[in-house]
């Protein structure tokens, strides 16, 4: 097929894997395709996989192993070393198209398009769907004027793929300066009795929200934050002033002194009065 629109379309298609199978079902995959799982497999063009049903692993160069869902698109780029495979439980239905070209090259190295984040979660995409089968129609026909069409409909399945990159970014953008603006409050509010709820509230998220996403981005929850705040400011007055270990546990703001001295010790290793004689010491 000659190049058009600077992309040329190599081969396309979809595939209904079932469960308890072996794949890649050899029969179905072309000779200079069909790879194992142990030594997987390095391609000289692009290829768009996309996922529609079903769950498996997907693994490559500068990536690692990572469990593919429903919805997902993978980028697999020239000359980088990759493997796949459904989950043998639940198979899964593929799509798939190879392209390369000059225009290909131009927009697969746009930022969202990464060989070292080659993942994009797209959801049940019905646009996308139509598109695949538009094309794979497309191909049963020769000549120009079908060899321009699939060029442009593989150029709209990799615009709706780059939107859905851009949204996800934009999204994660949001998640990332929501989680920053409550770590200011924290520390802003640290002393002071204040629910979590409420700063929640205060950035128009729900609490099992804020939770799941302060984890994701901090690795520890907002109360454990919290906490860690609040035996670093402990360890200063205990170092730095003569208040009593009653005195340090209520200005930290903890309930009593016990719980001020057992948390203390589950974080530093050592009890209150033993880490400020550490200190007296030094």
């Amino acid at each position: 097929m000659e190049p058009t629109w600077g992309i040329t379309i190599l081969h396309a298609g979809h595939n209904v894997h079932p469960p308890q199978n072996t794949y890649p079902d050899q029969y179905l995959h072309p000779p200079n395709y069909y790879f194992g799982w142990e030594k997987g497999r390095v391609l000289e063009e692009f290829q768009l996989v996309f996922i529609a049903a079903g769950s498996g692993i997907f693994e490559a160069e500068h990536v690692g192993r990572v469990v593919i869902e429903s919805g997902t698109v993978f980028l697999l780029f020239p000359g980088v070393w990759h493997r796949y495979r459904p989950a043998v439980d639940t198979g899964w239905e593929e799509y798939w198209v190879g392209f390369k070209g000059s225009f290909a090259d131009h927009l697969m190295s746009q930022e969202c398009f990464r060989y070292d984040a080659p993942l994009i979660h797209v959801g049940f995409n019905i646009e996308l769907l139509n598109i695949f089968i538009r094309l794979m129609d497309t191909l049963k026909f020769e000549g120009t004027a079908f060899s321009q069409i699939a060029s442009c409909q593989t150029i709209q399945l990799l615009g709706l793929v780059y939107a859905s990159a851009l949204l996800k970014e934009k999204c994660n953008n949001r998640k990332v300066n929501i989680i920053n603006n409550i770590k200011y409050k924290i520390h802003e509010q640290w002393a002071s009795s204040f629910e979590m709820e409420e700063l929640a509230i205060q950035q128009h998220v729900s609490y099992a929200w804020l939770r799941k996403a302060f984890k994701e981005i901090t690795g520890i929850s907002p109360g454990q934050y919290l906490l860690n705040i609040k035996i670093e400011k402990a360890s200063q007055m205990l170092g730095e002033t003569d208040l009593s270990i009653a005195e340090v546990a209520a200005a930290a703001g903890f309930l009593s002194d016990h719980h001020f001295s057992r948390y203390f010790k589950k974080k530093m290793k050592v009890s209150p009065s033993k880490y400020r004689e550490q200190k007296q010491h030094r």
